[in-house]
């Protein structure tokens, strides 16, 4: 079996640190890992497949003589470093929102889009969280019942917005038990015990761009521009695990036994869904897992065309982390990695 000389980009990260333990239990063939981070993890340990690792400052090194690099650092730093790791000959796989919206680089939810994949020129993105979360739901759904229209409201982990945030929640969590009034700081206000309907910035519309980048991504992925998309995402005093709220208006009427019967032969999906014992997807309970877990299926009450669905998935895991090594694995059966 051929193996592969990889770099992951700042490693320390909630995102970094899923790939490298996803790297390892997925045995995927790496000939090399050399992993790099920012000014303040430099030096630090990490054992990799049965080796210690050292962490080391990104430079031009991080992509020399590499065949694929991992980038799950932010916008900017991606923004920077990613045109040099493509000029090394290296393929990038990029978890941040910096080339998402470029239309030659490939946005790649591998249940759903591979064939986009043949397309890269060097750059594969790996969509927003939610995106991929929404997209393999609806995705089995449309082939078998075209989608009209879907309404979708998504309660989030504050681990989405990075080590800093969890950080926070915690920090306040043990304030406001204590009697005291934390201050904001990661967010505009008070997260603990508490529900915010702000992701990302506001638009001049009124939507933010987390609802915005919903909408299009999913689009884009389904290849389905015509389908309505109307998004509002919330962050929620959780660690881990997106949860979405997804009302669906098909072309034609369909009924709560075809759909489960979908969602359970999908790849990447897993139904739970037994009411009378209580039995739903939970943060608490799909998070260090694999699939979007799905469940409370049943008719909208809106017309006989629609569904109402509860979905979760592990946000740092299927959101990201393992959703970039899926792509990097079809690249490599597909050959153009």
């Amino acid at each position: 079996m051929k193996t592969y000389h990889l770099s992951v980009v700042v490693a320390t990260g909630l995102v970094g640190q899923e790939i490298v333990r996803l790297l390892q239990s997925r045995r995927f063939p790496a000939e090399s890992i050399s992993l790099y981070s920012s000014d303040r993890s430099v030096g630090r340990r990490v054992a990799v497949n049965q080796r210690e690792l050292v962490i080391s400052q990104t430079s031009p090194e991080a992509f020399r003589d590499r065949d694929l690099v991992f980038f799950a650092a932010g916008a900017e730093v991606a923004r920077y470093w990613v045109p040099l790791a493509v000029q090394y000959g290296a393929v990038v796989i990029d978890a941040s929102e910096a080339f998402r919206a470029e239309p030659d680089v490939p946005l790649v939810v591998p249940e759903v889009n591979p064939q986009d994949i043949l397309n890269h020129k060097g750059v594969i993105a790996n969509p927003n969280c939610s995106t991929i979360q929404l997209a393999l739901l609806l995705h089995p759904l449309d082939k078998v019942n075209p989608i009209k229209n879907v309404v979708v409201c998504t309660y989030q982990s504050v681990s989405g917005y990075g080590v800093a945030a969890v950080d926070e929640l915690a920090r306040q969590t043990r304030m406001v038990l204590d009697g005291q009034t934390p201050a904001p700081h990661v967010f505009p206000h008070q997260i603990a015990f508490n529900v915010l309907p702000e992701v990302d910035v506001f638009m001049d519309n009124g939507y933010t761009r987390e609802e915005w980048k919903l909408s299009e991504e999913t689009r884009r992925v389904l290849h389905a521009n015509n389908m309505i998309i109307s998004a509002t995402c919330a962050r929620v005093p959780v660690n881990v695990g997106h949860c979405q709220a997804i009302h669906i208006e098909f072309v034609s009427s369909i009924n709560t036994d075809d759909a489960r019967r979908i969602l359970s032969g999908a790849p990447g999906v897993r139904v739970t869904d037994d009411p009378s014992v209580s039995l739903y997807p939970q943060p608490w309970s799909v998070a260090g897992t694999n699939d979007v877990t799905v469940g409370r299926i049943r008719q909208d009450t809106r017309t006989p065309t629609s569904l109402a669905l509860w979905a979760v998935a592990d946000n740092l895991r299927k959101g990201t982390a393992l959703n970039a090594i899926q792509i990097a694995e079809e690249g490599l059966k597909r050959g153009v990695i």
